[in-house]
């Protein structure tokens, strides 16, 4: 990969040191989180900073290069979460223990299914870091 170390930090600073998909802190991760290109760089995307997030390595594995995806309820394509354009709450919302993202648009309803950002592991940290009042990130 092409990303600077300065420009990894400029990125995990931006986001908080969470995953741009499902919000998990990376430094509760096992494995070190990516940089990832929002556009693909297969899709001639670029390493600028508005084209880059930071995606621990489930949500980065499951987006790889897609850019949309199925809308389960609509059923119809619809593009995955942007997290330089798309503003987080008219795509997602908490469900009542915190411990699921539910899709609340086309967009969220896709980007929720085809990261799966609400895997059991994920709601198990979700649920632990809940005890110590450090979910849901501020």
């Amino acid at each position: 990969m092409t990303i600077s170390a300065a420009k990894r930090k400029e990125v995990e600073k931006r986001a908080k040191n969470l995953c741009e998909y499902c919000l998990c802190p990376q430094d509760h991760s096992p494995q070190p989180f990516s940089i990832e290109h929002i556009l693909p760089k297969a899709k001639k995307g670029s390493d600028d900073l508005e084209n880059l997030a930071l995606a621990c390595q489930a949500c980065n594995n499951s987006k790889y290069i897609k850019t949309e995806a199925l809308d389960p309820l609509s059923r119809e394509m619809s593009p995955l979460y942007n997290p330089r354009k798309d503003i987080w709450n008219q795509h997602f919302a908490w469900s009542a223990d915190f411990c699921e993202i539910i899709g609340v648009s086309p967009t969220g309803r896709a980007t929720v299914k085809t990261l799966k950002v609400n895997r059991e592991s994920v709601q198990n940290l979700r649920r632990l870091l809940r005890l110590g009042d450090k979910h849901p990130p501020k």
